[in-house]
């Protein structure tokens, strides 16, 4: 989708003439701190779009009885948002697990049709550490995650973390432009500093 106005519409404002915007993809196993961490830093950074395509899923009627085919209307839906925004010249941090090269290559596609930089660090922990993390959060039942979680449980739970964690471990070498960011033993304040320390270095 070309990333120009349409027709006879006013140009959007970008945000500062000559910076690119990036999509900040935030990868990992569900529990890991993605969304805290996407919270954090649009919270930090104004004009930053937050958009979580977990958040985006819940807001379409009847996900829970159909959730992987909502899911992909869901996608549809984060990508068109994304465009939106990275065509005011203002960056987009995107907290969502991906496990496969095709579902992450559309949401790049868009980056470069934006004239944006498309930007994956993959948030990881030792298999222990993000169970432990994802059955945390989940006995919490954070409103926010709720929906997701009991989706996770149902297939598994913990188990399926482990796989999640997998399916990662096999992913990774498909993507060598991926940072990965190790998120066990550090406080949610470091995996930022960690996450904000690649985005400026590179």
């Amino acid at each position: 989708m070309p990333c120009s106005a349409a027709g006879g519409s006013p140009s959007p404002r970008r945000a500062n003439v000559g910076v690119v915007p990036k999509l900040i993809h935030l990868n990992g196993p569900s529990g890991i701190g993605k969304s805290t961490i996407a919270q954090v830093y649009a919270e930090r950074h104004p004009g930053v779009l937050n958009l979580d395509t977990d958040r985006v899923v819940c807001l379409i009627g009847g996900w829970r009885e159909t959730f992987f085919e909502t899911f992909r209307a869901a996608q549809l839906l984060t990508r068109a948002m994304a465009e939106t925004h990275l065509k005011t010249g203002h960056d987009v941090v995107m907290p969502q697990l991906a496990t496969r090269v095709v579902d992450v290559e559309a949401f790049e596609r868009v980056a470069v049709e934006c004239g944006a930089e498309y930007r994956e660090i993959l948030l990881t922990a030792g298999k222990p550490v993000a169970t432990a993390r994802f059955a945390a959060r989940a006995a919490q039942g954070d409103a926010a995650t709720k929906g997701v979680d009991d989706v996770v449980n149902e297939r598994g739970g913990t188990a399926m973390v482990e796989r999640i964690h997998d399916q990662l471990t096999a992913y990774l070498p498909q993507r060598p432009g991926c940072v990965v960011v190790e998120t066990g033993g550090r406080a949610p304040e470091e995996t930022y500093d960690a996450v904000v320390a690649h985005l400026r270095g590179r």
